[in-house]
C-alpha cells in the first residue's frame, strides 16, 4: 500500500474525504469518458456529472470516504502516481482560511479568532468548524476553501478548532447593488454584547489592518470598503469598544481612496443590516 493511500484511508476513517493530487498540487484530469464534461459535468469541475466513473475525476467532487472506492484498482494506480493528498473541507464540515504569505498571517492573527493552524510551504491554513462557499483572493494572500474546493493535507495541525466566525463569512460577501439613503455622518458607537478582545491592543490592531486593507485596494474600492466594514462589525460591533474615533479612522481611509462621506455611511448601514446590528 502506498503512503498516500494509507493517509487517505486514515482520513476517510475520520470522516474527511480525500483525493489524490498530481505534481503541481492539482487533481487528476478527468478520464476519457468525462473529458470536456462529456458525462454531463459542468465547466471548471464545479459540479460532477451523473456518470458512475470509477476514476478520480471532477476535482474536489472526487473526494470520498468510501474505502471501496479508495481501494479500487483505478484509484490505487492514481495513489501510486500521486504527488500528494488533498481533501474536501466542505465534505468534512470544515472551512480552511488559506494564508499564503507572512503579511496574510499577520492580518489573520490581528483579525480572526484563534483556531487550529497547519503550516504550509509559504504560510498557514487556519481551520474552522462550519462550511461556506469557497472563494479565492478574498484579500491579498488569502483564499477560502470549503464547499466546492479542495485543500492539501499537510497534517492535523495544532491548537483547538473553533466555530466558523462571521468575520470569515464576511470576506466573501459582496456589497448590495442598492443602498438606503442615510445621513452622511460618522455612526454612533454600538454596544451591549460580549467583548471578544483577547488583548488590550486587539481592537486597535484590527482597525489598523482594516485601514491598510482599504488603503491597499487597487480595484473594486466600493466592494472593499463594504467588506472591510462588514468584517470590523462582525468582530467588534456587538460590544461597547468600537467608538466614533475608530469608525472615523475607517471613513477617513475610505475617503482617501475616493469614497464620498455618503457612500461610507451607506456601506456602514448596509453592513449593520446584514449582521442584524441595525437596532443595536
Amino acid at each position: 500500500m502506498s503512503e498516500h493511500l494509507h493517509t487517505a484511508l486514515r482520513l476517510a476513517a475520520h470522516g474527511v474525504p480525500p483525493l489524490p493530487l498530481r505534481a503541481g498540487k492539482v487533481p487528476f484530469g478527468n478520464c476519457p469518458t468525462c473529458a470536456k464534461n462529456a458525462c454531463g459535468g459542468r465547466p471548471n469541475m464545479k459540479t460532477p456529472g451523473p456518470c458512475t466513473c470509477p476514476h478520480p475525476c471532477h476535482g474536489w467532487a472526487a473526494a470520498t470516504t468510501d474505502p471501496n472506492v479508495l481501494n479500487s484498482p483505478t484509484w490505487v494506480r492514481a495513489w501510486r502516481e500521486a504527488a500528494g493528498v488533498a481533501y474536501h473541507p466542505g465534505g468534512a464540515g470544515l472551512t480552511v482560511v488559506d494564508l499564503d504569505n507572512a503579511d496574510a498571517i499577520v492580518w489573520a492573527r490581528a483579525s480572526l479568532p484563534a483556531t487550529r493552524t497547519v503550516p504550509t510551504t509559504r504560510g498557514e491554513h487556519w481551520l474552522y468548524r462550519g462550511t461556506m462557499q469557497g472563494a479565492n483572493g478574498v484579500r491579498p494572500g488569502v483564499d477560502i476553501k470549503s464547499t466546492m474546493a479542495y485543500a492539501r493535507w499537510l497534517g492535523p495541525g495544532t491548537g483547538t478548532m473553533t466555530a466558523l466566525p462571521d468575520v470569515v463569512r464576511a470576506l466573501t460577501v459582496r456589497e448590495p447593488a442598492t443602498v438606503r439613503p442615510v445621513a452622511g455622518t460618522v455612526p454612533a458607537p454600538l454596544g451591549g454584547g460580549e467583548c471578544p478582545h483577547r488583548t488590550p491592543t486587539y481592537l486597535d490592531r484590527g482597525i489598523a489592518m482594516a485601514e491598510q486593507r482599504i488603503t491597499e485596494a487597487r480595484e473594486a474600492v466600493h466592494a472593499t470598503v463594504y467588506r472591510t466594514f462588514l468584517a470590523v462589525l462582525s468582530t467588534h460591533g456587538r460590544c461597547g469598544c468600537l467608538t466614533e474615533t475608530h469608525t472615523a479612522r475607517l471613513f477617513t481611509a475610505a475617503q482617501a481612496k475616493g469614497e464620498s462621506p455618503r457612500h461610507c455611511t451607506d456601506a456602514w448601514t448596509n453592513a449593520l443590516t446584514t449582521l442584524g446590528l441595525s437596532h443595536v
